[in-house]
């Protein structure tokens, strides 16, 4: 067996018999082999592989560090673990030969002995478990650029003990690391050179670097950091891995002061010019056909699937559904045709199986999908249930397919219905009715297998004309599990609600549309509280993250608000239910259009729809948007309220 980070061979040879010199050596390497196993554990998944070798360097602000202490580390469900360790020479190198584990995150941590406060960090590989293949570099740099892609990509697996998580989440969240930056050469990734997009979180991940570089130069600088990372009431950051973490979980922290003390380096370019509203990274990730997305779902890998409105370039319907994998790259043969696509609608949901259902709008049907990318529906789709016009689309706890069927008629009270495929069977479609049902948008599950739908009172085209109507109104019915309506919400604050989210209590948060706010429903149907928006906002869809808080997608202004919800503990001091925690415009970012569509990854990620990239003429967006790091994990597909993947149990999620 061999033990990284320590070489067992063969000793010199000494005068004296063989068998005397052999003795020697089996004692020296029993007791080198206690040692290393007293000093850590190795994971079960690493005995009998190979070993393997990793060549690094070491650089701060641009130059070798000497004498810094590389450790290798392997995070996975069940912890940290140590993999090796070694000191870095004159010229910053190292190598560290060790056995990779099976799965996980393999990553490197560099702590200077000249400069206390400088730990840098940087993701040598993955295993399996997740939605990208496995991958494991032999050659790794560390510098602030990687520590900074490492910490905001893995920031919700991450604390002073290292990184940990379940799977696929930290898998996942590994290889979106290297979206930010390349191991290897140092470098920012290609996604964010490579994209225009994307140069505004080019420049602040530039910035953040140098800020980080200080603590190599600068003790004043690096004191002043820590203190500027510090949230409002918290703890200063021990290192400067610490003080990233911060920034990652308080995007808004300190914008102005900290971007000008970044300015006293410039290690990397191009950097920010002036102060950013936040400290997020949004990575736009275009693909083939991948315009006009409206929904988006994971799947249980991770893979992000996405509704398209129109063909690239028109306002043609799309005939397809789009996936991508974590990193942003198709997949399952994306772009996926057939089915009965024709313009997806603002509807996506995936089943027990894991088959994925899409409202065809222009085609009047639903389209289903095999969870590795298979048409399961025929060419026309299916059309039981009457469908005209379908958008929203859940999936309840017994396997039921419940879709929003608008009717796409305009201001006439009573139009649209509620559509269920018993266990997924078009064949045995129930049609529901109700006078309070007026063009039924958006359908949600909740905890006792009820269906809420939000009654927006307008079409597509009332959302395409300019003006805003004066009261509009809209309305939230909920529907028993025995598919028969049970009570209706209506208050002057919903007008034209369109997407909405249930949080792990059961309330709904239903975005309207013309009054820029957010109504916060309890579960017996009485309003808790509206949530005003700017009144530019328009918000389209809202998601939940894994601590209940309430992540809004703007369609007018571009922009992707939070807010506190229901569990304050999860919020900063002072805050209470609906407080916003996003600069008052809500994070927006070079890559942002405007938007229909925000959901959670099961790595903490905020993904979002860029539907329009202009409102006058109406132009279709392009790729869809990660804000990386930022929100709580959620276990996905939704199940079907929003519930934290966990290490504590068996499985991460519940069944």
């Amino acid at each position: 067996m061999s033990i990284p980070g320590i070489h067992v061979g063969p000793l010199p040879a000494r005068r004296g018999s063989r068998s005397k010199v052999r003795a020697g050596a089996l004692r020296l390497a029993s007791a080198a082999v206690a040692a290393a196993c007293t000093a850590f554990a190795l994971p079960t998944s690493t005995l009998g592989a190979a070993p393997t070798s990793l060549h690094g360097t070491v650089t701060g602000a641009g130059k070798p560090l000497q004498g810094s202490q590389v450790t290798l580390m392997a995070g996975s469900r069940s912890g940290a673990t140590k993999l090796g360790q070694a000191t870095t020479d004159a010229h910053g190198s190292f190598r560290i030969t060790y056995t990779k584990p099976a799965d996980g995150v393999i990553y490197v941590e560099a702590a200077s002995q000249q400069a206390h406060r400088l730990r840098l960090r940087s993701v040598v590989g993955f295993g399996a478990g997740g939605a990208v293949p496995e991958r494991a570099e032999t050659k790794v740099t560390v510098n602030e650029l990687t520590t900074v892609a490492a910490t905001y990509a893995l920031a919700q697996f991450s604390d002073r003990r290292g990184i940990a998580g379940p799977a696929p989440g930290l898998q996942n969240a590994a290889a979106t690391s290297f979206t930010l930056a390349d191991p290897t050469t140092g470098k920012p990734g290609r996604a964010l050179t490579g994209d225009s997009a994307n140069s505004e979180t080019l420049a602040t991940q530039n910035t953040l670097a140098n800020l980080v570089s200080l603590c190599a130069t600068d003790n004043a600088g690096c004191g002043k950091l820590i203190r500027l990372a510090a949230p409002a009431g918290g703890s200063p950051p021990a290192d400067t891995v610490q003080a990233v973490l911060s920034l990652v979980r308080n995007p808004t922290q300190s914008p102005g002061r900290l971007e000008a003390l970044a300015r006293t380096a410039t290690v990397f370019t191009p950097a920010l010019t002036a102060a950013p509203p936040s400290w997020i990274l949004a990575v736009r990730h275009p693909a083939s056909q991948v315009y006009a997305p409206g929904r988006i779902a994971f799947d249980a890998k991770g893979n992000v699937w996405a509704s398209n409105n129109w063909k690239p370039g028109t306002r043609d319907p799309s005939a397809y559904v789009t996936v991508q994998d974590p990193t942003g790259r198709p997949t399952l043969g994306s772009p996926i045709s057939g089915g009965g696509m024709k313009g997806g609608a603002w509807g996506l949901a995936i089943d027990h199986d894991g088959s994925v259902w899409v409202p065809s709008y222009g085609g009047n049907a639903m389209s289903k999908y095999s969870s590795s990318g298979k048409p399961l529906s025929p060419s026309a789709g299916w059309k039981n249930g009457d469908l005209v016009k379908p958008q929203g689309v859940a999936v309840d706890q017994r396997g039921n397919i419940w879709i929003a069927n608008s009717h796409g008629l305009k201001g006439k009270p009573g139009v649209g219905s509620v559509v269920v495929y018993p266990h997924g069977d078009p064949s045995k479609a129930i049609t529901i009715t109700d006078k309070s049902f007026n063009h039924p948008f958006a359908v949600q599950i909740d905890g006792q297998g009820r269906a809420w739908v939000t009654n927006s009172h307008l079409s597509f085209q009332q959302i395409r004309e300019a003006g805003r109507p004066s009261d509009i109104g809209g309305s939230v019915t909920v529907i028993g599990p025995d598919f028969k309506p049970v009570a209706s919400t209506t208050d002057k604050s919903l007008q034209g609600p369109l997407g909405f989210a249930l949080d792990s209590k059961g309330n709904a948060w239903v975005a309207n549309f013309f009054t820029s706010s957010v109504t916060e429903i309890r579960p017996n149907g009485t309003v808790a509280g509206v949530h005003r928006l700017p009144k530019k906002v328009f918000p389209w869809s809202v998601a939940i993250d894994g601590q209940d808080r309430v992540w809004v997608a703007g369609f007018g202004n571009s922009s992707v608000t939070l807010l506190c919800g229901v569990n304050r503990a999860a919020c900063p001091s002072g805050a209470s239910t609906g407080t916003v925690l996003s600069p008052a415009q809500g994070f927006q970012n070079k890559a942002i259009q405007h938007l229909t569509a925000v959901q959670i990854d099961s790595s903490g990620n905020a993904w979002v729809a860029n539907n329009w990239s202009k409102i006058v003429p109406p132009t279709g967006g392009v790729g869809l948007v990660e804000l990386i790091g930022v929100a709580t994990p959620v276990c996905t597909p939704l199940t079907p309220l929003p519930a934290r993947p966990s290490s504590a149990t068996t499985t991460a999620c519940p069944k």
